[in-house]
């Protein structure tokens, strides 16, 4: 959390590529320590490490680069970089179990732990190696903007406070925190299917990965509408679409035997949310954030709306336990109705503020 905040003024401070490049680089390196399959304490600091890696001098810089890649469509941008990487760990995730199982004997509950260890290693550096074939590409393909040239090696400070006073910043950390929540219930689909209709472990992850590919579709037909209509009327669809999933799931609506709804339910919601997340960095513009300073209002909008990486597990592991069975994740999606009304209202009270800034400065 404290590398979000920091890490955007970071991001206006240094060129984009160069952050990109040393996080990737970092990061990688990371993971061949991680391959090697160390103590308990090692993996704890080189997860403490990945946190600066990942965020601190990654994420600032990876939507500034986006905003200024797609500065005449932002939507599609910002569509694209989340069903992007929703594809791409998609794919990755299905070799790295391929390969997994490949270096494995046939009957995999006669692996010991040293044959276990090797594979894992193995797959580790897989991902290793994509890391790096990345940092090589941003060197290669992404520019460095002319914005960021003139901004480049200015103190922040002013910025800063100038970005925390805009309200239309504000309303987004809140659509964001919102959205996040919702995409935090997605945990629970599996866990749902589980517990309430009595499905397998199997037949319930294979209902879960409904929503996993629903992600790349979503995230760019949001995208590719917002440009087409606008940012803040895909939030309010897919606000919409979530809050009435999500009411559909908490009123206990989904009767036994009732697959079909169960998985459109699932989908319809899951659309939802992963339009949410392709579109809710693409409204910088709307908001009227200067170019410049666009890494400092990131890590303001994500220090604040990825808190429920903070609070929503163990909420959700809360009211789970407090009401085992359908109940339990009928509270759930309860709490996720809630914040996606909240998320309603933000996106009207964003499109009102920043109408009336259009209107007022024409």
């Amino acid at each position: 959390m404290f590398s979000y905040f920091a890490g955007g003024p970071l991001a206006d401070r240094f060129h984009a590529r160069h952050l990109l490049v040393a996080a990737l680089l970092m990061t990688s390196l990371g993971g061949i320590v991680m391959a090697t399959i160390p103590s308990i304490g090692i993996l704890t600091l080189l997860y403490a490490f990945w946190g600066l890696t990942t965020i601190f001098l990654f994420w600032g810089a990876l939507i500034k680069t986006t905003r200024e890649l797609g500065a005449d469509s932002q939507g599609q941008a910002f569509g694209l970089l989340d069903g992007g990487r929703g594809l791409f760990a998609a794919v990755m995730s299905s070799l790295s179990v391929l390969v997994f199982a490949a270096m494995l004997p046939e009957v995999v509950e006669t692996a010991t732990m040293e044959e276990r260890a090797n594979a894992l290693g193995n797959i580790i550096l897989l991902f290793c190696g994509a890391g790096l074939v990345s940092a090589l590409l941003v060197w290669l393909y992404v520019p460095i903007a002319r914005e960021e040239k003139a901004a480049y090696g200015s103190m922040q400070l002013d910025g800063l406070k100038h970005v925390m006073k805009m309200k239309a910043v504000w309303c987004q950390a809140l659509i964001v925190l919102c959205a996040y929540v919702a995409y935090k219930s997605t945990d629970d689909f599996s866990l749902y299917a589980r517990d309430a209709f009595g499905y397998n472990d199997v037949e319930a992850a294979q209902i879960g990965t409904v929503s996993f590919w629903m992600r790349p579709v979503a995230a760019v037909c949001a995208g590719l509408l917002a440009d087409r209509f606008s940012s803040h009327i895909m939030l309010i669809t897919s606000f919409t679409v979530v809050l009435l999933g999500a009411m559909v799931i908490a009123g206990g609506l989904i009767a036994n035997g009732m697959l079909w709804f169960l998985l459109v339910t699932i989908a319809a919601t899951s659309a939802g949310i992963y339009g949410l997340r392709g579109i809710y960095f693409a409204i910088f513009g709307e908001a009227s954030v200067p170019a410049h300073l666009t890494g400092t209002a990131v890590g303001v909008v994500s220090f604040t709306g990825f808190a429920p990486d903070i609070f929503m597990g163990p909420l959700m592991g809360y009211l789970i336990d407090a009401s085992p069975g359908a109940t339990g994740h009928q509270h759930v999606f309860a709490v996720v109705s809630f914040f996606a009304f909240i998320g309603l209202v933000s996106t009207l009270l964003f499109h009102r503020i920043t109408l009336n800034k259009v209107l007022t400065n024409p």
